[in-house]
């Protein structure tokens, strides 16, 4: 049968720590994880990163795999020692396959099956390798079929302009990703990279074009802007719109946009001129004029299929600041009259 040489598998020295063994699977089992890495090569190489930790993972089975000695250097035509060869997996009992998302990924190797078969007789009832589980139980084995379900989505509120949506450009959207830390020592030491938290917390900032249909609630979905997981798994960012605009009032395609004029304006009626979307322009305002009163300006709100939207341009009649004894006087007069 063909010799494997576990410690070569997960690229570790004879005489690594436990926690060497364990950094360097969890490492090679998020590369070559199926749900991670499509290659074919993926699921051979997961398979034997899975076996060589579940041998040197354990120190029962590393001490009974260390004392092969010289034997490990038999290569492709390796016998197992006296002791070792009647070792089985108690008649089709035992553990002998596990699968991710319903791919059958084989058994353990003949060569594991000589030496730790004996060791398996009972089922293989809750067999771990660091985080991944391939128990035999239907509830194990259920678990082991995908990784552990995770909420990965980032979802945030996205305040807009008529502007915004008006000038047709993306928009800078900034916000915290926080993803677990890559970088924390495998003994569980301090980290100064997420200073002990397992989380890291960073920054990012993307551009999003706004749909030519948006609407207040809105939910527009980045896709893959999400958080991260150990499996390297990635989460989806969603912007949920909101219009804030201290200019306009946004309803659909119409603006409404408010128009101070003073007391006498009203009355006399005047002209004035505005600020809009499309530029400026002066409109008029006609005698007898209420606050609160709009006048509806065609073509002069956001834009739409085949066209634009309307701009009411409502009334606000308002009192000046800086107003003299004389015109309070002739107030008093207009009052009696």
């Amino acid at each position: 049968m063909e010799y494997k040489d576990y410690y070569e598998i997960l690229g570790v020295k004879r005489d690594a720590t436990d926690a060497e063994i364990k950094s360097a699977y969890r490492k090679l089992a998020r590369k070559f994880h199926p749900d991670v890495n499509k290659t074919k090569e993926a699921e051979s190489k997961f398979k034997d990163i899975n076996e060589a930790y579940e041998v040197l993972g354990d120190k029962q089975k590393r001490q009974r795999y260390d004392s092969l000695g010289a034997n490990w250097q038999g290569g492709q035509s390796y016998t197992p020692p006296p002791g070792f060869e009647n070792f089985g997996f108690g008649g089709g009992q035992g553990y002998q396959s596990f699968n991710f998302n319903g791919q059958n990924m084989g058994g353990f190797s003949d060569f594991f099956s000589s030496l730790f078969g004996d060791m398996m007789g009972g089922g293989a009832q809750g067999m771990n390798f660091g985080g991944f589980d391939f128990g035999g139980a239907q509830q194990t084995r259920q678990r082991r079929q995908e990784p552990p379900s995770e909420n990965l989505d980032i979802t945030k509120t996205l305040n807009i302009t008529a502007k915004d949506i008006f000038s047709k450009e993306p928009i800078s959207v900034k916000y915290n990703n926080m993803e677990r830390c890559t970088q924390c020592p495998p003994n569980g030491g301090y980290c100064s990279n997420c200073g002990g938290t397992g989380i890291k917390t960073e920054p990012k900032s993307i551009k999003v074009k706004l749909p030519p249909d948006i609407t207040e609630g809105k939910k527009i979905r980045i896709k893959g802007e999400g958080q991260t997981d150990a499996y390297g798994r990635k989460g989806d960012l969603y912007l949920v719109i909101h219009f804030k605009d201290s200019e306009y009032e946004i309803d659909g395609y119409d603006l409404t946009k408010e128009v101070e004029i003073t007391p006498p304006e009203a009355v006399l009626g005047t002209k004035k001129e505005i600020e809009t979307l499309h530029g400026k322009i002066t409109i008029k305002i006609p005698p007898k004029t209420s606050s609160g009163q709009s006048l509806r300006l065609k073509e002069l709100g956001l834009p739409k299929k085949g066209g634009y939207g309307n701009l009411n341009a409502k009334i606000k009649i308002i009192i000046p600041k800086n107003i003299s004894d004389k015109q309070i006087e002739l107030y008093k007069k207009i009052a009696e009259l």
